[in-house]
């Protein structure tokens, strides 16, 4: 299950450079794929969906920080638990209900975004 990031949130930006997918933005900031993942160019991602890798995305929030879903690991292949919910100091990185998905799910994901 992915992370989400409630508007409970602040702005302090303690969680972005704690992703080690990359994952989290600044509101209203345009986002990228290949943002600190080895994805290069078009990509089918392990969801089935087709993606350029190097295209602009639209920001998922314009007030707040956010996470993107398809990029979320719950840091599963890095940590034990997810390192933005660590350090968020109002407790606003919670489970993503609508983006259920298996631990196995989440490694796969990870080995496709990281060739290492």
């Amino acid at each position: 299950m992915a992370i989400i990031i409630t508007d409970e949130c602040i702005n302090c930006g303690a969680c972005e450079p704690e992703c080690p997918n990359t994952a989290i933005y600044e509101g209203a900031d345009d986002w990228k794929y290949s943002d600190g993942t080895d994805l290069k160019g078009d990509a089918v991602l392990p969801n089935g969906k087709p993606v350029n890798s190097d295209e602009d995305q639209e920001p998922i929030s314009d007030e707040i920080y956010f996470i993107v879903a398809d990029k979320c690991t719950e840091c599963k292949g890095f940590h034990d638990e997810p390192q933005c919910a660590a350090v968020c100091p109002v407790d606003c990185c919670v489970p993503d209900d609508d983006n259920v998905e298996t631990e196995e799910e989440l490694l796969a994901k990870q080995k496709f975004m990281h060739n290492d």
